[in-house]
């Protein structure tokens, strides 16, 4: 969809005769059903009349398209600028510009892509701007069958027309010297640059026959897409479907071959595979022209396997395949072929940092596929807010029409297979009232935190896959948020840092000398995993119980409990119970080969080192 296209000539005239700012805001208001704020209107008139006079010097034919505001499909963003046309060997030409009015930005030493600027009413981060053109670029390039088919070059450049860099400006550092090799940046004095870079693009009009044929493309990801994703998959063996993975597989493939509008629900406990099966959907389905991404609430997951998937695939292709769960609050339609949630259970109802986008994640989910795919434990409800349960997901797939098919994870393969074990962890938390059973696992509870480590670092030396984690009962400090000498969890004479920050993928980077919390690790999995239970968990009068209180008031898991308590203080217990349980039970689940324990509260270490000890004399 498209706010505004028009002959460059047309455009100019448009301009010049103050009319292109009423025109956008109305076609917004038919199209988006949305207002236009004053900033908005600005930027309109001051970009748009800095690109007329650019054009207006231009040799570039005017008969070549202008087209404003296009909104990119599967996204809620949209491309500033676009000119097609044809190039001086006749083929199909398109060049996205990213228009910005930024007078200046700060250096983020600890990301590769962004920046920090004044938007709005303060500063905030960014992406570079090359690099949110190139990102638009190559998600046209991936996506669009015709761009695919027809061979339209896509080229991409970045305008900043009030900018004056300096001679070490944050914009030019070294670390994007790449990016803007292949997405040019230009600035406030860089007109004759910028008209000699256009002019070379186009030497003959299209009368707006390519922006016409690119919009009404059907999408589906490229060949290239689908032959490196399925390529990189079928070398790594982490991915390897076995027993009753490969079965469930088989049947949701099959399940997907039917032309009704599907919702199907997976349910599993911890190391069952629900992961496995999710990334292996997505790289058959994109292999096989569906358009099909991968979903998580969570970050970890997405960035662990994307970073795994990466080889050849360039970082905003493989982003294009996984997405957060808010993506989806302004999707047409139908749009999706297969969407694939995992971790469902962790799905919302608003979006957004300030929960104050869409209405119902399941339910814009569901709208925006003609299948969409749910890997469920409600067990592992670790958020307030968490609404994802198979009761509310058969109710959004029934007032939308359609079919629900489910299927059951039943085997085991983490925590050397053991069922067992996960009973004994419920026991032991007390979910259930009793236990009888062998547990062929690798699970001690520690005296100090600094023998748990101890045996962990043992561990990791073997291959870098062994990690300690912690309950959220101690605050993350942002600003040591990259400091391994500043201590957030800090027990006696023992301390850890939290995890580091943007650059980290705590589960499979080097970073043994931190804890990470179960954000930082649910749906991820470890060889051996050491876990510190904080005072949020302890033992009086013969039970385990909890209290919220003891929880970090950083955690996002518990935000409004506070107000539920005044409101509501047995069902904010009650609440706060199972989260508090299910984080634990998230976290003591992550070791495929063992777990140690260590917990703060003296009475809990001693009462989990007894009924230990019970089970390893059976």
């Amino acid at each position: 969809m498209i706010l505004y296209s028009s002959r460059v000539s047309d455009f100019i005239e448009d301009i010049n005769n103050n009319k292109i700012t009423y025109i956008l805001e109305n076609m917004k208001q038919k199209e988006l059903y949305e207002g236009t704020t004053i900033s908005e209107k600005q930027s309109w008139e001051n970009s748009l009349k800095y690109m007329s006079e650019i054009l207006n010097q231009s040799n570039i034919p005017k008969d070549c398209t202008v087209s404003l505001e296009y909104n990119l499909p599967m996204t809620s963003s949209r491309i500033d600028f676009m000119l097609c046309g044809y190039d001086i060997e006749n083929k199909k030409n398109v060049l996205i510009i990213e228009l910005k009015q930024w007078s200046k930005v700060n250096r983020i030493e600890d990301s590769d892509i962004l920046l920090e600027t004044y938007v709005g009413n303060g500063l905030k981060k960014v992406v570079h701007p090359s690099y949110q053109a190139w990102t638009y670029k190559m998600l046209l390039k991936d996506f669009n069958q015709n761009i695919q088919e027809n061979n339209i070059v896509v080229e991409a450049c970045s305008i900043l027309h009030n900018y004056i860099p300096n001679n070490d400006d944050p914009i030019l550092d070294n670390k994007f010297t790449e990016l803007i090799k292949e997405v040019p940046i230009f600035f406030q004095n860089d007109e004759e640059k910028i008209i000699e870079f256009i002019n070379k693009k186009f030497s003959y009009g299209d009368n707006l026959s390519i922006i016409q044929e690119i919009d009404s493309s059907k999408l589906l990801p490229s060949k290239s897409l689908q032959e490196n994703i399925d390529k990189l998959l079928k070398g790594n063996k982490e991915f390897k479907l076995i027993d009753n993975q490969m079965i469930i597989y088989d049947e949701i493939l099959s399940a997907i071959k039917r032309e009704e509008k599907n919702v199907i629900i997976v349910e599993g406990g911890p190391g069952t595979g629900k992961s496995v099966i999710a990334v292996n959907l997505l790289a058959t389905l994109t292999n096989q022209g569906k358009l099909c991404q991968y979903v998580s609430r969570n970050t970890a997951p997405r960035v662990i396997y994307g970073t795994k998937l990466k080889g050849t695939l360039n970082k905003t292709s493989i982003d294009n395949l996984f997405k957060t769960s808010g993506a989806y609050t302004e999707t047409d339609k139908d749009i999706f072929d297969v969407l694939i949630v995992d971790e469902a259970h962790c799905l919302t109802e608003k979006s957004g940092l300030f929960n104050n986008y869409g209405e119902n994640q399941i339910k814009e989910i569901i709208n925006s596929a003609k299948c969409s795919i749910f890997f469920i434990d409600e067990k592992q409800k670790v958020h307030l807010n968490d609404i994802g349960t198979k009761n509310e997901i058969k109710r959004w797939a029934a007032n939308l029409n359609a079919n629900i098919i489910e299927f059951k994870l039943e085997s085991q393969f983490r925590c050397k297979g053991s069922d067992n074990y996960l009973k004994f962890i419920d026991y032991i938390l007390g979910n259930t009232n009793n236990y009888v059973g062998k547990i062929n696992y690798d699970i001690a509870v520690c005296d100090t935190p600094q023998e748990l480590e101890s045996l962990i670092k043992i561990k990791n030396a073997e291959n870098n896959k062994s990690r300690i984690v912690a309950g959220y009962c101690w605050n993350w400090n942002k600003d040591e948020i990259n400091n391994t000498d500043y201590h957030d969890i800090q027990i006696g004479d023992y301390g850890i840092s939290w995890n580091l920050g943007a650059k980290q993928t705590f589960a499979i980077d080097d970073s043994i000398n931190e804890a990470g919390c179960v954000h930082s690790v649910q749906g991820l999995e470890f060889d051996y995993v050491g876990v510190i239970i904080g005072e949020d968990l302890y033992f009086k009068d013969g039970k385990v119980c909890t209290d919220f209180q003891n929880h970090a008031s950083s955690d996002p898991s518990f935000k409004g409990i506070k107000k539920m308590y005044k409101e509501n203080e047995i069902m904010a217990r009650e609440i706060s119970d199972t989260i508090i349980k299910n984080t634990y039970r998230v976290l003591l689940t992550r070791g495929i080969k063992g777990c140690y324990i260590y917990c703060v509260n003296e009475e809990l270490n001693n009462y989990f080192k007894e009924q230990i000890n019970c089970i390893k004399k059976k």
